[in-house]
């Protein structure tokens, strides 16, 4: 006997919460396509050739040296997604003529501003691809390493922190004042987790007397910090290596971690670890994600990036190593001290520096 069941109609409210998360999910939709236009135009030097002067499909696909068809059905949809503005939308297919507005050209094409966007979109690719591997890790509970995310993620993560660390990073750092007496006569500060180097190379910048040393595991990084470090005219002060800094060059008269101790599978081992590196009147500073203090829901658009890298990229990445503290993005203060205290510190200090949507610790 085949038993039948029936659901209740929804009320009005419900219907409407299931219109709106249907309208929600629409636009994160057209988002998604958004974000791999821009990728493809970023990775095939489509806005740099529009920056030169505007383009028909013809002139574009010679530029960039695409096929045109690719050409007019990409300016096609940026036009339409208003990325693109375009003469005569009423003009032949190969007629119109599509032009890169400045403000857009600086936020898609400059990484050093503050507005940059493309780097979210290189992060498409690593999460895209690595989906039936999530699948598979939520089952069983392994990790994926971030060595697997390939390069988009780590030139991606690198060019995000970019502008910030950039415009930003040399004045925070003279709030600490005590740490920014010792840095203007010269010592030695160490980057721990630098990736491409940014962090490391804008504190040099800073204190002209000083030496810096990068510490990565991801040799394709390092090997772009360096690049960098040349390009910026500070690879006689900035050395970059492959490695932990605990495997030390001595000691330390200022150590940080910048937006990567959640990712760290043993947070709390490095930290004890970085203990012996700092000299004895030194710091070590640690910069994570700046989120709430406690969790909130729903939370706002940067709780929701946070939370989205964490359930994609950081926590796999955390558990590809065992035994792991499986932090996770959202790492909130009480965490930190929790870390800090565990690895011998007595003192958590957070401190008052803006670093793009970082939060600043002082552990002593």
């Amino acid at each position: 006997m085949t038993t039948l069941t029936t659901t209740a109609p929804l009320t009005d409210d419900e219907a409407k919460q299931r219109d709106d998360l249907l309208g929600r999910l629409c636009g994160s939709f057209i988002g998604m396509l958004d974000l791999a236009s821009v990728y493809l135009g970023d990775r095939l030097g489509l806005y740099r050739a529009l920056r030169e002067a505007p383009a028909t499909s013809t002139e574009l696909a010679r530029r960039a040296s695409i096929s045109e068809r690719y050409a007019r059905e990409w300016l096609e949809q940026q036009a339409v997604t208003g990325i693109l503005t375009v003469s005569d939308s009423s003009a032949d297919a190969d007629a119109r003529v599509y032009a890169l507005p400045r403000g857009h050209a600086e936020s898609l094409i400059d990484r050093d501003s503050t507005a940059s966007s493309t780097p979210m979109a290189l992060f498409l690719e690593p999460i895209g691809r690595l989906l039936p591997r999530l699948v598979d890790a939520y089952r069983t509970g392994r990790g994926i390493p971030w060595s697997e995310y390939g390069d988009d993620c780590w030139q991606g993560q690198g060019d995000f922190n970019r502008p910030y660390f950039r415009s930003q990073l040399g004045s925070e750092l003279a709030k600490i004042t005590d740490v920014h007496a010792r840095l203007v006569s010269g010592g030695r500060v160490a980057d721990v987790a630098c990736g491409v180097g940014w962090s490391a190379i804008a504190t040099a910048k800073a204190y002209p007397k000083i030496t810096v040393d990068g510490y990565d595991l991801d040799e394709k990084a390092i090997a772009q910090a360096r690049e960098y470090a040349k390009a910026e005219g500070v690879a006689d002060r900035v050395s970059f290596h492959v490695g932990e800094a605990s495997a030390t060059r001595g000691r330390y008269d200022l150590v940080v971690i910048l937006e990567a101790l959640h990712d760290m599978s043993r947070p709390v081992e490095v930290l004890r670890a970085l203990r012996g590196v700092v000299a004895d009147d030194g710091a070590l500073v640690v910069g994570d994600e700046n989120v709430s203090d406690t969790f909130t829901a729903p939370g706002n658009d940067v709780e929701r990036i946070f939370h989205g890298a964490s359930i994609t990229i950081c926590l796999p990445n955390g558990l590809a190593e065992r035994p792991s503290a499986a932090t996770g993005t959202v790492m909130r203060p009480a965490t930190m001290r929790r870390y800090a205290m565990a690895a011998g510190f007595t003192n958590v200090e957070e401190l008052p520096l803006e670093v793009g949507l970082l939060r600043f610790y002082r552990l002593r």
